[in-house]
């Protein structure tokens, strides 16, 4: 597995460190996506500034895309593999449970391309589906 994480990395720019290559495993194994306080929570020994700082470099690289879900914290996850440096091709929905407070990516779901007047530009787009979601409503 290890070799795969250095790859993978290596792919991004990204250079393969010890806590880089912990926090990508980590975040391969997620099935919703994490917060800064997340990766904390499971990485007992290490230091919040490493933490955050790696999720950074990981997002300037396009490893993984951040969601503002609305809960007071952003969360991060796995960008597609298309995205890169200068671009994110992350322009999905993402669903946020009110029961459990989890954010799940639904790349499936696309955000459709708003028309907007000449003069404004488009930096960010953010759509959220807030309910309950699979595991909570026990289907």
């Amino acid at each position: 597995m290890l070799p795969e994480l250095d790859k993978t990395l290596e792919q991004k720019g990204i250079r393969p460190t010890a806590m880089r290559l912990l926090v990508l495993d980590y975040l391969l194994q997620q099935t919703a996506a994490v917060s800064l306080s997340n990766l904390e929570s499971y990485f007992l020994r290490s230091d919040r500034i490493t933490l955050y700082r790696t999720l950074k470099t990981f997002e300037e690289k396009g490893l993984v895309h951040h969601i503002d879900d609305g809960s007071g914290s952003v969360k991060y996850a796995l960008c597609p593999d298309d995205c890169t440096t200068q671009e994110h091709h992350d322009l999905h929905v993402h669903f946020f449970c009110n029961q459990c407070r989890e954010t799940f990516c639904l790349p499936k779901s696309h955000i459709p391309e708003i028309p907007l007047p000449s003069q404004f530009k488009t930096e960010e787009v953010n759509l959220i589906v807030k309910g309950t979601c699979g595991s909570c409503s026990g289907k």
